[in-house]
């Protein structure tokens, strides 16, 4: 049997060296190639020439001379698609930049939509006036002309839901490629935090994690060493940042670590894992961190809560974090470790998250599947109804009510 030709648009590439789209991308080549025939679009500039495979875990790979972010994501992703129409039969879309040229793909060709929105983007501090609006009206475009829209959160679904009327496909990321390490005394000798007590976190340096916030916290309460990983000297935010809060005695800042052991050995062993996200869906790091088995302190956010189940520490503020910091007991902490790790081991797993779009690859080929949120009731007229004078209809009363 012939097998369905997907094409996977948006990411960085493969192999996997950047973030959440790029991780679930390598998962799913990994987990669902014997059944698809991928295509992985990939951006150029991110892998020196010795990098450039053509083939990785049974997807092929083809490269855009584009960065795969920023504004140079709106035309690599546009070419991305235009060359995806001619030997695919689905394309999943990670992210919504290209999305102004998918009301043409829907109308003149048989393609399949996937599209991913990527949490809402438009409402993230980092971009430009511009950018904000041109994301706001993509997300528009994307829902409305894929075949099928993905939400990695309820909280996701909910917003869609009551600003396009249509109910998106909940996929969240999985976490079970990661590892619990136990320090060798090499790795205490690299990183001496690892023998006491310490918080940690991990994300990009901008205004919407939180960033800050946090560490002002720990600046604070000074009892306790935080350890945080992001990309500091990508802006001039973080290299602010840095600069002002390197020096704390009680604080580490590290660049990014992409290394899977390394990375998982300095989150498997802290105390404490922080997450001051305040924008998107179901956040890889958050997850990570869950199915570590770390007690979880995020900040106060629909997403964020739907994600941890509404079992983990809320924090809205400097002042609040510092106050979880203070009250939490060894038995809290606990019990919160305890419920992040059951949490992420039913929901966050890349053998369920592959099924789940395998599902979505068979079906879109099948029917339209938007489901819509309103009630058809809402679209019938009035007088209408009245005129066919139907007595069940009419009749307001419940059963149990006097006539």
């Amino acid at each position: 049997m012939k097998k369905q030709r997907v094409a996977i648009i948006g990411t960085v590439g493969l192999p996997a060296k950047y973030g959440g789209f790029e991780t679930l991308t390598e998962h799913l080549v990994s987990q669902l190639s014997d059944r698809y025939d991928f295509t992985v679009y990939c951006s150029q500039k991110k892998y020196d020439v010795a990098e450039r495979l053509t083939e990785y875990k049974g997807a092929k790979l083809e490269y855009i001379n584009l960065e795969a972010n920023g504004v140079q994501s709106i035309f690599y992703d546009t070419i991305s698609i235009l060359k995806a129409l001619k030997n695919h039969d689905v394309l999943l879309i990670l992210g919504v930049a290209g999305a102004w040229i998918l009301p043409w793909v829907k109308w003149f060709t048989s393609k399949k939509i996937i599209i991913s929105i990527d949490g809402i983007e438009w409402k993230r501090d980092k971009w430009s006036f511009a950018a904000r609006l041109y994301l706001w009206w993509a997300e528009k475009i994307a829902v409305k002309y894929s075949h099928v829209d993905i939400s990695d959160n309820e909280s996701i679904q909910d917003y869609t839901a009551i600003r396009y009327k249509t109910l998106s496909k909940v996929i969240e990321y999985g976490a079970d490629h990661t590892m619990s390490i136990t320090p060798t005394a090499e790795d205490c000798q690299k990183y001496p935090f690892l023998l006491s007590d310490y918080a940690v976190k991990v994300c990009r340096i901008e205004p919407e994690n939180n960033v800050e916030m946090v560490l002002e916290a720990f600046k604070n309460y000074g009892q306790l060493r935080l350890v945080m990983v992001g990309n500091w000297n990508n802006s001039a935010y973080g290299r602010e940042l840095k600069g002002k809060y390197a020096s704390v005695k009680n604080i580490e800042l590290f660049d990014p670590i992409y290394n899977q052991r390394e990375i998982d050995l300095i989150r498997g062993n802290a105390t404490i894992y922080v997450h001051g996200h305040s924008a998107g869906g179901t956040n890889p790091s958050l997850v990570e961190a869950m199915y570590l088995g770390l007690p979880i302190m995020a900040f106060q956010v629909s997403y964020n809560k739907t994600t941890t189940e509404n079992q983990a520490l809320y924090f809205t503020d400097s002042s609040s974090l510092q106050t979880l910091l203070h009250q939490s007991t060894a038995s809290t902490l606990a019990r919160v470790s305890k419920a992040m790790k059951t949490i992420s081991s039913l929901r966050y797993t890349w053998s369920l998250v592959a099924e789940k779009y395998s599902r979505l690859f068979q079906v879109s080929e099948e029917k339209e599947l938007k489901t819509t949120t309103q009630n058809p009731f809402e679209s019938i007229d009035a007088d209408f109804l009245e005129r066919l004078e139907l007595g069940h209809l009419k009749n307001t009363y419940r059963f149990y009510e006097k006539r």
